[in-house]
């Protein structure tokens, strides 16, 4: 997660929003209203939509199931959350139900932490990972920690962001940005980008007055520190840090400082070398873009800030 939203081979996401999802849950979100519930009183699947204009494209056996499996640390509003309902929610689960439509399969998120997802994705747990994981060439070439730890994933690009701080609401003791965080001490979710430039921030401290890293399973985690007290500041991606600021405690927790940096893309994560696969989201991603249908679902979240306008395949740098 180097470069922006959720980091390295692990990964980052807010409280305010409605419980936390038990990992492992599972939401089918395909091609129809994911917010229908069956019998039961669960998240319901979509009915499937096999005649997807972009069908064909998908490998054999993604066909074969009618079911794309996403893995997804379903804890980072407003890109994936639980809602107060129960159900899943945000602005991938949306984006993934447009691009089950184009391609005719139900797609199926499954809930897991974030630094687990991409071992999830090497052992065909799942078929993408779709989490606000940043496309950086570290990802792609499966180096975490300067050391190469497995073959990589290719990425398709879907958004951009970057990385933000925050703290309580009117005590900001002084931090306007990375540089003054000497002292403090700042929560973050465990395996982000927010993690990497912390750590990188804390080797420029002089002796005396460190910066001490609280890392978390979850985004939701961090936050519920820092509203406590527990913390001088918090940082997560640009968009779930806005999302925080604006909807826990009603606007009255918390606030932004400083400027928004590593502007970066998220992808959509699959196995290195599935080259098929690739280029059929790819395919199914560019078609939501032409039709209209990504950027209502951005403005929908009130994200269109960070809208791309075409698909992009391992863009990050």
């Amino acid at each position: 997660m180097s470069t922006i939203p959720r980091t390295t081979a692990a990964r980052s996401r807010i409280a305010a929003v409605g419980a936390l999802a038990v990992a492992g849950a599972l939401v089918l979100t395909g091609c129809g209203d994911q917010t229908k519930k069956d019998s039961g009183g669960g998240a319901a699947a979509s009915s499937g939509a096999a005649g997807g204009a972009l069908h064909d494209k998908l490998p054999q056996q993604v066909r074969d199931k009618g079911v794309l499996k996403v893995g997804s640390d379903i804890a980072y509003a407003p890109v994936e959350f639980t809602d107060k309902s129960g159900r899943t929610a945000g602005i991938d689960p949306d984006i993934g139900a447009a691009l089950g439509k184009q391609l005719g399969v139900k797609v199926q998120f499954e809930n897991g932490t974030f630094d687990s997802l991409v071992t999830g994705l090497r052992a065909k747990r799942y078929d993408v990972i779709m989490s606000a994981m940043t496309d950086t060439k570290d990802r792609q070439n499966g180096v975490e920690d300067g050391k190469k730890v497995g073959a990589g994933v290719d990425f398709v690009d879907y958004y951009s962001a970057g990385v933000s701080i925050y703290t309580q609401k009117g005590k900001t003791q002084g931090i306007d940005g990375w540089g003054d965080l000497c002292g403090r001490t700042i929560v973050l979710e465990r395996g982000t980008v927010s993690e990497d430039l912390a750590k990188s921030e804390a080797k420029k401290c002089p002796a005396g007055k460190p910066l001490k890293i609280e890392s978390f399973d979850t985004d939701q985690q961090a936050q519920v520190r820092l509203r406590s007290g527990g913390a001088d500041a918090g940082s997560s991606d640009s968009p779930i840090a806005a999302y925080a600021v604006k909807t826990s405690g009603g606007g009255k927790d918390f606030q932004l400082v400083g400027k928004t940096v590593q502007a970066a893309p998220y992808g959509i994560a699959v196995t290195k070398g599935d080259t098929q696969l690739t280029q059929a989201v790819k395919a199914a991603l560019d078609a939501i873009i032409k039709n209209g249908e990504y950027q209502k679902i951005l403005q929908k979240w009130g994200a269109q800030d960070g809208a791309v306008t075409s698909a992009t395949v391992n863009g990050g740098s």
